[in-house]
C-alpha cells in the first residue's frame, strides 16, 4: 500500500529525491499483484510499460531537466479507455475479439504528458451500464469498506482502487452517474466535469451526447491537477472545448465567502437514508446554507435521461444484439434490448424536455452558484441485493442507485461527487454543482470543505 496521502505528495518525494518513479511504481504493481485476487479492482496491469516510463522521468529528473506535476504519480484507467498494444474490453465478453488499441486514449496521453505512470486497467460494468459492477464476465469488484456490498458503477473498479489505496489516482466515465455513484459509495471523490471539457478521443462511449470522463482521487488536489492536465481542445473528439486557464493550487486556497450556495431542494430532499440524509446537514451547517434551489421537473429529467441513454446504447449495440445477443451480460442484454424498442418520437421528445430543463436550470444558476445535493439515497447495498427501501417503497437497486445523478447528467452540468467524513460509518458522498464550465468553484468549495475537516476520503 503507498503510504502517501495522495499523488501530488508523491510527485513531491520524487522531485525530492526522497524516492524514485521506480520504486513507487515497483510497490504500486507489488501491492497490485497481493491485494487484487480479493479487490478484483484491475483487470490488466501494464507493469513493463509503467517500468520504462519510471526509468525514462528518473534519469529526466536526475540530468536536472523539468518534469511534470503529476511526476511519477501511478494511475489506472476504467477499461474502456483505449491502451496502445491492448484490447478494450469495456466490461464485455464480445470486444476480446477487437484487434488491440494502436493508440492510447488521449486522456492518458495527457496524463503521461504530465509525468504520470499508466499501471493497469480496471473493471466495470458491462459497457457501462450500471451502478454496481457486477460483471459476469469479470466478477463483481467488492466495496473495499465492506466486501460484501458493490463499489459502485459502472466506473467501480476505479472507485475501489483509490479507495484502496492501490493507486491515488484513476479515470471513470460518467454518463448518468457512473463516477459520482462509485466514489460516494467507496469514500473518494469523483469529478463529472462540463460536457465536453475533457476529451473522451480512444475511450468506448455509451451514450454519446451525455458520456463525458473524469478522475478519482483521494483529494482535492489531485483532482484539480489531473483535470488540468487532461484540459485541451482535440481534433479527436470534435465536442472537446478551448483549454481554460489553469487552476493553481494557490487559487484552490481562496475563500468562498462570497459564493451564492444553496441545497437542492425539492426531489433531491425526498428518498434518502438517515446516514446520506446527516451527510447532507453536516455540509449545510458547515457552509451555512440557508438558501433552497428547486430544479423543476427533476424527475422528470431524470426519466429523460434515461430514454435518451437506453436509445443512444441500444443503437450503438444494435448489431451485436442481433448476431452476439447470448455473450452480453444477462443485466446489460435485457435492458439494451429494451432500449432498441423505444419509439424514436419518445426519444426526440426526450431531446426537446432537455433543451427546456437546460435553459431552466441556467436560470437558476443566475440566482446561485453552486448546489449541493446527495450523490445516492443509501450507503452501498449488498452485492446479491437486488432491491432496496427508499421513501417506504421497494425498488431495483441497479437503476436506482442514479437516483440523484442522473437528472444532472443529461445537461452536461459539471459535479463532483466528495466524501463526507463519518468515522466509522459506511461511505457517503455529496454532489458539489456548478454552472458550466465553473469546475474551479466546485473545486474551491470542495477545497474549502476539506481544510475544515468535513469531506475527507474514508480510509479502509
Amino acid at each position: 500500500m503507498l503510504a502517501f496521502r495522495d499523488g501530488l505528495a508523491i510527485a513531491t518525494a520524487i522531485r525530492q529525491g526522497e524516492t524514485t518513479a521506480q520504486a513507487i511504481v515497483e510497490a504500486a504493481l507489488q501491492d497490485i499483484d497481493d491485494r487484487n485476487s480479493s479487490l478484483n479492482c484491475f483487470t490488466l496491469t501494464t507493469g513493463d510499460r509503467a517500468f520504462r516510463q519510471a526509468q525514462t522521468i528518473d534519469q529526466a529528473l536526475q540530468s536536472g531537466q523539468s518534469v511534470g506535476p503529476l511526476c511519477g504519480v501511478p494511475f489506472a484507467v476504467k477499461n474502456l479507455f483505449d491502451i496502445a498494444g491492448e484490447v478494450t474490453l469495456a466490461g464485455s465478453l464480445i470486444n476480446r475479439d477487437n484487434p488491440p488499441a494502436s493508440q492510447d486514449a488521449t486522456a492518458i496521453t495527457r496524463l503521461e504528458e504530465a509525468g504520470a505512470i499508466l499501471v493497469g486497467a480496471l473493471n466495470m460494468d458491462e459497457y457501462a451500464y450500471g451502478f454496481v459492477t457486477v460483471n459476469s464476465h469479470y466478477g463483481a469488484t467488492p466495496n473495499p469498506h465492506d466486501p460484501q456490498r458493490v463499489a459502485g458503477g459502472s466506473s467501480g473498479g476505479s472507485a475501489a482502487a483509490v479507495s484502496a489505496n492501490l493507486v491515488p489516482l484513476t479515470l471513470g466515465s460518467d454518463t448518468n452517474g457512473s463516477i459520482r455513484v462509485p466514489a460516494g459509495l467507496c469514500g473518494v471523490y469523483g469529478l463529472k466535469p462540463t460536457y465536453g471539457r475533457l476529451s473522451r478521443a480512444g475511450a468506448f462511449l455509451f451514450a454519446a451526447s451525455l458520456d463525458h470522463i473524469g478522475p478519482l482521487a483521494r483529494s482535492v488536489r489531485d483532482i484539480a491537477a489531473s483535470f488540468d492536465a487532461m484540459q485541451g481542445t482535440d481534433a479527436r473528439d470534435p465536442v472537446c472545448t478551448e483549454r481554460q486557464p489553469a487552476l493553481t493550487l494557490p487559487e484552490l486556497e481562496q475563500g468562498i465567502e462570497s459564493l451564492r450556495i444553496a441545497i437542492a431542494g425539492d426531489y433531491f430532499e425526498r428518498g434518502m437514508e438517515p446516514a446520506v440524509e446527516s451527510a447532507l446537514t453536516k455540509v449545510k451547517t458547515a457552509l451555512d446554507i440557508t438558501q433552497t434551489a428547486t430544479l423543476p421537473e427533476a424527475a422528470k429529467a431524470r426519466t429523460a435521461a434515461y430514454l435518451m441513454t437506453a436509445s443512444e446504447g441500444s443503437q450503438l449495440h444494435l448489431q451485436r444484439l442481433q448476431t452476439r445477443l447470448m455473450d452480453f451480460d444477462p443485466e446489460t442484454r435485457d435492458r439494451f434490448l429494451a432500449g432498441a424498442m423505444i419509439p424514436a418520437s419518445w426519444y426526440l421528445q426526450a431531446q426537446r424536455f432537455r433543451r427546456w430543463f437546460q435553459t431552466q436550470v441556467k436560470s437558476i444558476f443566475d440566482q446561485v452558484d453552486v448546489l449541493i445535493a446527495p450523490t445516492t439515497p443509501c450507503v452501498a447495498p449488498f452485492i446479491d441485493q437486488k432491491t432496496m427501501d427508499i421513501a417506504g417503497q421497494s425498488i431495483l437497486v441497479r437503476p436506482h442507485l442514479g437516483l440523484y445523478t442522473q437528472p444532472l447528467s443529461f445537461i452536461g452540468l459539471p459535479v463532483l461527487s466528495a466524501p463526507v467524513a463519518e468515522p466509522g460509518a459506511l461511505p457517503v458522498g455529496v454532489q458539489i454543482i456548478a454552472a458550466p464550465y465553473q469546475e474551479a468553484v466546485i473545486l474551491k468549495v470542495a477545497r474549502w470543505l476539506e481544510k475544515h475537516h468535513v469531506i475527507a476520503p474514508f480510509h479502509v
